[in-house]
């Protein structure tokens, strides 16, 4: 069964600058982005973008500064207005709404967590967790249960009262983080929420973003310039380059099929043996085997079985997920996946898709 789309993006470019049309024109004739800047003094943010985004899953959108990423998800809840293209949630053209309409996509289909936070200091923790439903109009009786229950599932319990000023950097992402699922959105955007935190506590907030997405099941759009994070997060990775998308796709795949000579520069600095999961390195099959050395979870680091495995490279494993066998796993195998790749063109996907 396929999986359900909640945003689809198509053809979808942002030209900054005077005369966006018809710089537009210049860039569907070949037109680079120095070019454009050049020539034409217009700025290419984002260009024929084309990404899906499916309900229920984590969609990580990386890239370096000025690749367009931040622009992109702004597109998504039309806080920037497209040169061209079509942004279609739940079915929806959203360029198609009018303000009123747009409001209501902003109020209650979706919520945001910013960078910096963004909480009202004048107001308490508990406040700040209940804003969206207070814009709704609702009472504070009404919202006021809603927004406890939510700091206390991010871990803020006793803390209803204090003001944004009088928590740490990482306490005060918890209530935005609060302050979203309050909303009762669906969708969450996220543009790099956790980019201001310090190390340790980033990883905290990465583990409670996954925790939380087990059981909520949201459709997460999530901006990074860090690779290490997009590959702990995303269930589909999208990574920019000049406001065009390089590379699009599961993100174990692109580590081992990257199709381009910018995706291989960007990933030659990780430590794949802990990225790789044994699932993308194994071979599928339900069918016994004798003579395996143990079994190992589908969803195990590669590096977790080097250490069982002593780096004996004679060595096969049986690979289970949820108590049934989905594969076997030889450490020569395994260490062929911690080669990496040249950039080729058998790339998960390609730019276009």
């Amino acid at each position: 069964m396929t999986e359900e789309i909640k945003i689809s993006i198509r053809k979808l470019y942002k030209i900054f600058g005077e005369d966006p049309a018809a710089a537009l024109e210049h860039v569907r004739a070949g037109v680079d982005k120095t070019e454009l800047l050049d020539a034409h003094d217009h700025v290419l943010g984002l260009q024929d973008i084309n990404v899906d985004m499916h309900a229920g899953k984590i969609t990580v959108i990386m890239g370096l500064s000025g690749s367009g990423k931040s622009t992109l998800i702004r597109h998504v809840n039309r806080l920037i207005e497209p040169t061209a293209g079509e942004v279609w949630v739940n079915g929806e053209n959203i360029l198609e709404l009018d303000e009123k309409q747009l409001r209501q996509v902003r109020r209650e289909r979706m919520s945001m967590v910013f960078q910096k936070f963004a909480l009202l200091p004048h107001r308490t923790i508990l406040e700040n967790a209940g804003t969206p439903l207070s814009v709704r109009g609702l009472s504070r009786a009404e919202w006021e249960d809603e927004a406890r229950t939510w700091l206390n599932r991010v871990g803020l319990e006793g803390l209803d009262e204090q003001h944004p000023h009088q928590l740490s950097g990482g306490m005060q992402q918890r209530v935005g983080i609060a302050r979203a699922l309050t909303s009762n959105a669906d969708i969450m955007l996220m543009d790099e929420a956790f980019s201001a935190l310090d190390p340790l506590i980033r990883t905290d907030m990465q583990n409670l973003l996954l925790e939380l997405q087990e059981e909520l099941h949201k459709t997460i759009v999530f901006i990074t310039h860090d690779l290490d994070e997009a590959l702990k997060l995303a269930d589909h990775l999208v990574i920019l380059k000049d406001g065009a998308v390089i590379q699009q796709g599961e993100p174990q795949k692109i580590l081992l099929h990257p199709n381009d000579p910018y995706i291989t520069d960007f990933i030659s600095d990780i430590n794949r043996a802990r990225v790789l999961r044994v699932r993308s390195v194994m071979v599928p099959t339900r069918e016994p085997r004798d003579g395996l050395a143990g079994e190992v979870d589908h969803d195990a680091n590669l590096e977790s079985v080097i250490a069982l495995s002593g780096g004996d490279t004679t060595l096969s494993y049986r690979v289970i997920r949820k108590g049934e066998q989905v594969g076997v796993l030889s450490v020569k195998d395994l260490v062929r996946a911690l080669v990496p790749s040249e950039a080729s063109d058998e790339g998960v996907l390609s730019r276009a898709s």
